[in-house]
């Protein structure tokens, strides 16, 4: 659904035209974010967005130079959707919010897209500085209270860059520097603050672009020494595995990665998945635990990885185990603590390194050879036990309450075959059939709660073909603002279907406290303290309150019946849909 400043605009190709005029700088700034890639702009507009409506609404100004305004009423969703939107096309967009309390609620998202190492270019007004006189100026007593010696200090944290606008002839060169910054490696969210009374001093002359010869610094392939030391070690491993749970938008690293795997017989575990890697079906997907593989490893290649494993309870056992840890960043920089063994660090992105390995040990390894069918065999048999396991845990929770597994068993037997799958606390992945890489994204690590719903409804705009799935905890579902994303979803027209396990409990804080007490008073109590979640709100009503289609699932038995009938309504009526699930806590 277009926003109406696009709905009439000139038909007039804009190269026809006279050289664009820019009523202000706010105008000549969205032009250029629009030169730089930015379909779109997820906007929580306030009083300082004057000259940002003014530029949307002037009759002479072609909106086709302009990024699409997607309206969200609540930050949570602007940045998610963002950040979906990025994770189903690979182009980093533009997000503005009002001044410091916008950003406040910002701050979370910004977050999430730093530990996921999303490409954002994250904007907020900027209480004016000036009193009269200026255009811009202040004139309501927000503008007073909202004032701030540091905004930026708000997310500074989680931004690769920030910047306060101080002039309007500026922003052409700080879209294009704000773009390269956020697109170079390690990628990741920007921030520029704008002043109102920098955005509506006038621009004089066009969107210059030679002002915007601003590339990204060249992807980092990594030292072909290091590759060599790797390729040695993996060669002459008997017990090798691979941990490697996030690829990227394009699919490419897993693509790399299986061809990888299925060569040398490499199992590839997806612990804790932010974007899956590997279809459930190859042939050495480990699964998603790490604990058995690592029991008996004598070489790990930790690719990407933040958290290979947790080191108070799992890790590698054997002392001479090798540990490679390869990745944009093997130091993992912005983390304070992190002290994960590295017997060898290898710089470069997941794909190059995974592309250099596979060269070099084609050069070392027979993949013909007896010892590589004696692994594949070994590691195939390991696996079928693992899926046999997994099968055999979500036929257990098919009774009422529902298991999280036998969601996921379910969700699978109706999906489409393309489809993107947003988890929050939701469902795990070891029972679903993904059919490719980036089909299924787990909240990141930062754990900014309330991510999936809006992050899914960022993918569902970038695809409107795809079927889009949020599976989230009914805790999850609060946090995200769910009023505000349904509405969303209705005005946008985005036809996403949204999983509601209710357990009634806030479970990872249940789970958290009995990892550290298994044995403490709260273990004792059938209500862990500072976890419920009751009474459970009517969550099919707040859907249907936005003309979503909704039911509720009680037993195990109806839940492929109704999952499928949400898929029907998802793709052939183009309307929401959401099922809440009567659920078990989840592992």
């Amino acid at each position: 659904m277009r926003v109406d400043p696009f709905v009439d605009v000139d038909v007039e190709a804009p190269s026809a035209r006279a050289p664009q005029r820019y009523p202000n700088a706010a105008a000549a700034l969205l032009a250029a974010l629009k030169a730089q890639g930015v379909d779109y702009l997820f906007a929580g507009s306030g009083s300082d967005w004057a000259p940002i409506v003014e530029a949307y609404a002037d009759p002479g100004l072609d909106k086709r130079l302009l990024p699409e305004p997607v309206i969200c009423p609540h930050e949570t969703s602007i940045v998610a959707m963002a950040h979906g939107y990025y994770l189903r096309t690979g182009r980093p967009q533009a997000a503005m919010v009002h001044v410091n309390v916008g950003l406040a609620n910002a701050a979370m998202g910004m977050l999430n897209a730093a530990s996921d190492n999303v490409p954002l270019i994250m904007m907020s007004g900027r209480s004016p500085a000036t009193e009269h006189e200026r255009l811009g100026a202040r004139c309501e007593p927000i503008h007073w209270g909202q004032d701030m010696r540091d905004q930026a200090a708000l997310v500074r944290e989680s931004a690769k860059w920030d910047f306060e606008l101080r002039y309007g002839e500026q922003v052409v060169e700080l879209a294009a520097r704000a773009m390269a910054i956020a697109s170079s490696e390690p990628t990741g969210p920007v921030y520029l603050s704008l002043p109102r009374e920098a955005l509506c001093e006038p621009f004089e002359g066009p969107v210059d672009p030679g002002a915007m010869r601003k590339a990204p610094s060249s992807v980092p392939h990594p030292d072909p020494a290091a590759i060599a030391i790797a390729a040695d070690w993996l060669a002459a491993a008997k017990r090798p595995v691979v941990l490697a749970p996030r690829g990227d938008p394009a699919g490419e690293t897993g693509a790399a990665l299986a061809a990888l795997a299925d060569a040398f017989a490499l199992p590839v575990v997806e612990f804790w998945p932010v974007r899956n890697n590997l279809a459930s079906s190859h042939p050495m997907h480990g699964g998603h635990v790490v604990d058995p593989w690592l029991e008996d490893a004598d070489v790990v290649l930790v690719l990407d990885t933040l958290l290979p494993w947790i080191r108070n309870r799992n890790g590698p056992a054997k002392p001479d185990c090798r540990i490679i840890q390869a990745g944009r960043d093997p130091q993992y920089t912005r983390t304070p603590v992190h002290g994960f063994a590295a017997d060898l660090a290898v710089a470069g992105t997941a794909l190059t390194v995974v592309r250099a390995l596979h060269g070099a040990l084609r050069e070392r390894v027979d993949p013909g050879g007896n010892e590589l069918k004696r692994r594949r065999n070994q590691v195939s048999a390991r696996i079928a036990n693992l899926r046999f396991e997994a099968a055999r845990a979500a036929e257990a929770g098919s009774g009422s309450p529902i298991g999280h597994a036998w969601v996921s068993h379910c969700l699978t037997q109706a999906m489409s075959e393309q489809v993107s799958i947003f988890s929050e606390l939701g469902i795990p992945p070891q029972n679903l059939g993904l059919r490719g890489p980036n089909q299924y994204h787990q909240v990141p690590l930062s754990g900014g709660l309330g991510w999936a719903f809006p992050a899914a409804l960022g993918a569902q705009l970038a695809d409107r073909e795809r079927l889009c799935v949020a599976t989230v905890g009914d805790g999850c579902y609060l946090f995200s603002n769910p009023v505000a994303n349904h509405q969303i979803a209705e005005a946008l027209r985005l036809p996403v279907l949204v999983i509601v396990l209710n357990n009634g409990v806030w479970n990872a804080v249940r789970h958290s406290t009995l990892a550290v007490y298994p044995k403490g008073h709260a273990a004792k109590l059938d209500q862990v303290p500072v976890t419920g979640l009751q009474p459970s709100p009517d969550i099919v009503q707040i859907a249907r309150a936005s003309r979503a289609w909704a039911k509720r699932v009680e037993k195990g038995s109806d839940l492929l019946k109704v999952l499928r009938q949400a898929v029907r309504v998802v793709r052939e009526e183009r309307r929401q849909a959401l099922v809440e699930v009567n659920t078990v806590a989840p592992y």
